[in-house]
């Protein structure tokens, strides 16, 4: 019970603050929305655990500071958030976030990303090194924590996504066509069925970004 209470008050506490999905600030009618569409999830919610989850569930609600990147983070699952606390309710929930990440899993399973083959490693100096599925990308980036969005520039494909803080890690996340984009530059694999297959999985879903569940 004290888990809920807490969990439940800390949400409050945000809306409270107005803290949008991607870190921007909010009118006073729009934070009352905030606070109603928080209000309903947590309603809805049975456990102290689901409603922890919803902090996981939308970018940008517990912020990372660049510090918190550096080092090396490896392939753990697929990643999956919305870009508002809005986007989420409407997707249905923080049960709709782990049907996307269900989903990827199996097509990620059929590419084969492993903690081996697919990791990324943010140095201090603003460059990043990664290997995607084996396939070697490397780079600068640029990362803001006020919106939490990252941007890299690297050989042959720039890209801008956004980080969100997980329980053990991290989530780095992008547009679907943008995650396409990726796999098909870097990983030679245009023409996949299996990149099709990921691309239709968010299109029933506004809002939502996917990608990689990373651990250190």
């Amino acid at each position: 019970m004290k888990k809920n209470y807490f969990a439940a008050a800390a949400i409050a506490a945000l809306a409270l603050t107005s803290c949008g999905g991607l870190g921007t600030m909010r009118d006073t009618n729009t934070g009352s929305t905030t606070g109603n569409i928080l209000g309903s999830i947590i309603g809805a919610a049975t456990n102290g655990e689901t409603i922890s989850n919803i902090l996981t569930s939308v970018i940008g609600l517990d912020k990372l500071s660049s510090r918190n990147l550096l080092g090396t983070w490896r392939y753990n699952g697929p990643g999956c958030a919305f870009t508002s606390e809005n986007a989420l309710a409407k997707a249905g929930g923080e049960v709709a976030a782990t049907e996307v990440e269900q989903k990827l899993a199996a097509q990620y399973k059929k590419i084969g990303f492993n903690s081996q083959n697919t990791y990324l490693t943010f140095n201090q100096d603003g460059t990043f090194s990664a290997k995607i599925d084996g396939k070697p990308w490397n780079g600068q980036y640029t990362f803001d924590e006020r919106t939490q969005s990252i941007n890299f520039s690297g050989f042959l494909l720039n890209l801008k996504g956004y980080v969100k803080r997980e329980a053990n890690g991290i989530s780095v996340l992008f547009e679907s066509r943008k995650v396409l984009s990726l796999l098909q530059t870097i990983s030679a694999m245009s023409g996949n069925s299996t990149l099709s297959s990921i691309g239709d999985i968010s299109k029933n879903y506004d809002g939502v970004r996917i990608g990689f569940d990373m651990r250190p």
